[in-house]
């Protein structure tokens, strides 16, 4: 039996390719040792059968965005972002890598406390556009509500109401059943669903988004989840 050296090293010794290449190799999927891929290049190898897809590009890989059924109240929600969450039924047919994993940023934040659908994306290109244009981005929020609603409630929910001196732009309201209201509404800050559900008589007693803009929540389990398919947006 050799002395183990790294499956990067290993890459380098079988094509002749650069460091960086080789890691591009590994990271990328397109190294399998005894029949099963692994991405990581630093994971040891002696006698193992190492195999290289050679015909695939050896490219840098896309930047990939994450969608999370975030349970509400969880306060360490990059936490459950881990393959072992990664929902078996994801039909976006991207092939789960360690990578994907690393450099996640928050898409258009939910509100502590909060839970359901929230994004997780490593393209800078994506967080610069939210932060230009995130309040054009409608949500649907589902929220639970305690109490009696005002006479009117539906109406003021949806046009005239003024949150922290900032008109809020008009949206729309409906009952879901007898105690969740459903939002379908644009540019949301943290308090805001809590406020205008007290203004109409009512107390909110927990917040769900389902939608994040074209993006549905599905049938993604609480705490699971699936990559956002490459050439879909919000």
């Amino acid at each position: 039996m050799t002395d183990p050296v790294r499956l990067s090293r290993r890459v380098i010794e079988l094509t002749g390719c650069s460091r960086a290449q080789a890691e591009r190799y590994v990271e990328g999927g397109l190294v399998s040792v005894d029949g099963e891929i692994v991405d990581r290049p630093e994971f040891p190898v002696t006698d193992q059968r190492v195999e290289i897809d050679l015909e695939a590009e050896a490219a840098p890989l896309e930047p990939m965005t994450l969608l999370l059924n975030k349970p509400a109240g969880a306060a360490t929600q990059a936490a459950l972002l881990e393959a072992a969450n990664h929902w078996p039924e994801d039909p976006s047919g991207i092939r789960p890598l360690r990578r994907h994993l690393r450099r996640l940023t928050p898409v258009l934040p939910l509100e502590p406390g909060a839970g359901g659908l929230q994004a997780f994306t490593q393209d800078g290109r994506l967080l610069q556009r939210m932060r230009k244009e995130g309040f054009r981005i409608e949500q649907e929020l589902i929220v639970e509500v305690s109490g009696a609603l005002a006479a009117y409630g539906l109406h003021r929910l949806g046009h005239g109401l003024v949150f922290e001196g900032r008109p809020l732009p008009p949206c729309k309201v409906s009952w879901q059943n007898e105690n969740r209201l459903r939002f379908a509404v644009k540019d949301v800050r943290p308090g805001q669903m809590a406020w205008m559900c007290a203004q109409v008589g009512l107390q909110a007693l927990s917040v769900r988004r389902i939608r994040l803009g074209r993006i549905p929540l599905l049938k993604l389990p609480e705490s699971a989840w699936r990559y956002l398919p490459l050439g879909e947006r919000f």
